[in-house]
């Protein structure tokens, strides 16, 4: 055997190896890699976005590290488990959901948190994956899909802990939990019918919805979404300077550090919801497009375990995590971007977060369990 053949021999055995220990952790790597970067990239724009604020950086650093910690714990259960307790986790959700309402913390005009003294809770990140995981668990058990019976009462499940949510209130949260559900539903063989149904009926309630359900500060968003102009120096400022930022940034972007939107305070929230607008000042269009790349990526891989998933449960709920992720992403770069009303979902892996953070990555890591497992038995 030749030099060159002999290290060529010893750099696939060390490969080998590595794919090894990752499927021993139940770790899949093209899913790794693809958040890891997406984390440095974060890393990065929020150091620029907080005025070189290191105490932040680390901070997020730290939630970053427990996140991925979530991750590697729950990718070591198997599926079986994680199906076991998802009524329990469910029932957990609600009655913390109540006590929100009965004694929760108030701030910001909203009453979302627990406060144990040490650190404030918000329960309504356990929905996020609680309320997947119910339905998944209880339209497994029956034929799919699911008869008009099984479907009102996957509603209900749905629909209590979204009303919850929205009553404290969390608009952002509630709509992001009623699309984790209805994935499940969609993915259970929804039929068109019904789909198309509801959107007559959602429709029709319009009007109901505007003038009994919404908040004020609700109604000034859409307001403000169809027509920023209205108040260039009040609601519409957000929005206004959101754009500006991204469209300053041109192709090539002025560079990491050198937005001046940003820099010069004229972006708010820019460290957590708007954080994209200074992502996109920065890095421009080409900075864009490999950002989304990436995220692209993750949503691929998820869709590709939830295709290889081994029986309903895993599908429906690794499915439902997958695009319940992109709807993220969809909707922080829609509302960032004047496309969307604003409703304060934050850019996944980006933007400056506490528990929504650790909720992400737990959800990735059930794929990660759904997928490594599967190919354990599967052997």
């Amino acid at each position: 055997m030749s030099l060159t053949d002999s290290h060529q021999f010893a750099n696939e055995n060390r490969i080998s190896a590595g794919r090894q220990s990752l499927q021993r952790l139940h770790l899949d790597l093209p899913l790794l890699l693809a958040l890891l970067v997406l984390a440095i990239i974060g890393g990065f724009v929020l150091y620029s976005a907080s005025d070189r604020d290191t105490e932040l950086l680390i901070r997020h650093a730290l939630r970053l590290l427990i996140g991925f910690i979530v991750m590697l714990g729950i990718a070591q259960l198997q599926p079986d488990t994680i199906r076991h307790w998802s009524p329990w986790l469910y029932a957990l959700g609600l009655i913390l959901l109540l006590a929100v309402l009965a004694f929760g913390q108030s701030g910001g005009g909203a009453q979302r948190w627990l406060d144990f003294g040490l650190f404030r809770f918000q329960p309504s990140e356990i929905m996020k994956l609680a309320v997947p995981m119910m339905l998944a668990w209880y339209l497994c058990i029956a034929a799919i899909p699911p008869s008009p019976k099984r479907l009102l009462m996957a509603l209900l499940l749905l629909i209590v802990p979204t009303l919850l949510i929205a009553r404290q209130p969390d608009l952002g949260t509630a709509l992001l939990i009623a699309s984790a559900g209805f994935f499940v539903l969609f993915l259970a063989g929804l039929r068109w019918s019904f789909i198309l149904g509801a959107l007559v009926a959602l429709t029709a309630s319009t009007p109901l919805v505007w003038n009994y359900l919404l908040h004020d500060y609700q109604r000034q968003r859409v307001l403000t979404f169809l027509n920023p102009e209205i108040e260039p120096l009040g609601s519409g400022y957000h929005i206004i300077q959101s754009t500006i930022a991204i469209g300053s940034g041109g192709i090539h972007g002025k560079g990491w550090l050198n937005g001046t939107q940003a820099h010069l305070d004229f972006l708010p929230e820019r460290s957590t919801d708007f954080i994209f607008a200074v992502y996109s000042e920065e890095f421009g269009l080409l900075g864009v497009l490999l950002l989304l790349f990436f995220y692209g990526v993750v949503i691929a891989r998820g869709l590709l375990i939830t295709a290889q998933a081994q029986d309903t449960y895993n599908r429906l709920l690794a499915g439902s995590v997958t695009l319940t992720f992109f709807i993220y992403v969809l909707v922080n770069i829609g509302m960032v971007s004047g496309l969307m009303p604003v409703v304060g979902v934050p850019l996944p892996l980006i933007s400056y977060g506490g528990t929504s953070i650790v909720t992400l990555m737990a959800g990735f890591g059930i794929l990660m369990s759904i997928h490594t497992h599967r190919r354990l038995i599967s052997t």
